[in-house]
């Protein structure tokens, strides 16, 4: 606890240099006009995400003693986290009815890990161990399938010419769409790959940081930043895979329509069939 309070001192200092950092951050953006590709500036996006998580960390610390004191409270807290997940990555994908399909990827890549974990006992069903494991991994669940559904999207934006013209050869639309937005879609496993690899010489990750602060030795600090950082591996692999499968099988789609495309082929003709 003197350690941590020695690194970062919670007092008025930290409010009014955070206020300058998140300031500085909202400026810079207004100033080079940083936008998406819909022309939403992220200035005000900044602010606002700054803003939300002072709060939403205020609520969280003032709650955390409350929800670990119960198991059930304790997974509602989860169930909780995965929502948000789900909504914050859906959302970020596509503005349409088929953003929800994105909880198929975050719980494919973080359930299986967290129960495996949880049966073999090298995290106890207690809330000061399950709910930061489970937020990490659901955090990284989180941005592959945002990165990984925005880039395999984009990609057949941009590329579908060449999607039309493999289902001209005869591909079916899931393997058309598939060679198209693969690489793409890989890509999001570049964060977390860039981040294992420099781990130690680049820099050191909050979990051995928190470790340290909490009085644990090096060897052990080490040890469970290693497992973190291999965790997220196979959540985000999984969670690419995933949501890949479902770009190219249509079912989360940036369409207007009410319903997702059929899938689809061709005969070397052109003629379209079933």
């Amino acid at each position: 606890m003197l350690a941590a309070a020695a690194l970062l001192p919670v007092n008025p200092v930290l409010g009014v240099v955070l206020a300058v950092l998140l300031t500085a951050a909202v400026t810079v953006a207004a100033l080079a006009r940083l936008a998406d590709a819909r022309e939403h500036g992220y200035a005000r996006a900044i602010a606002l995400a700054g803003l939300r998580a002072a709060v939403q960390l205020a609520v969280v610390s003032a709650l955390i003693g409350w929800v670990v004191s119960a198991v059930p409270l304790l997974l509602c807290f989860v169930a909780l986290m995965f929502a948000v997940a789900v909504r914050t990555a859906g959302r970020r994908v596509t503005p349409n009815h088929t953003w929800w399909w994105a909880a198929l990827p975050i719980a494919a890549g973080v359930f299986p890990v967290v129960g495996v974990l949880l049966a073999t006992g090298l995290v106890p069903v207690r809330g000061v161990a399950l709910i930061p494991v489970a937020g990490i991994l659901i955090g990284g669940g989180l941005t592959a399938t945002v990165l990984g559904g925005r880039r395999a999207l984009d990609e057949l934006r941009t590329r579908h010419g060449e999607v039309e013209a493999g289902l001209a050869l005869g591909m079916l639309d899931r393997d058309a769409r598939l060679e198209i937005a693969r690489p793409a879609a890989s890509d999001a496993l570049l964060p977390g790959l860039d981040q294992t690899r420099t781990v130690g010489l680049v820099t050191l990750p909050g979990a051995f940081v928190g470790m340290l602060l909490g009085g644990a030795s090096p060897l052990m600090a080490g040890a469970v930043q290693l497992f973190v950082l291999v965790a997220l591996l196979a959540v985000q692999a999984v969670a690419v895979a995933v949501v890949l499968e479902l770009v190219a099988r249509g079912l989360l789609h940036r369409d207007t329509r009410a319903a997702p495309p059929r899938p689809r082929s061709r005969t070397l003709g052109g003629a379209e069939g079933e």
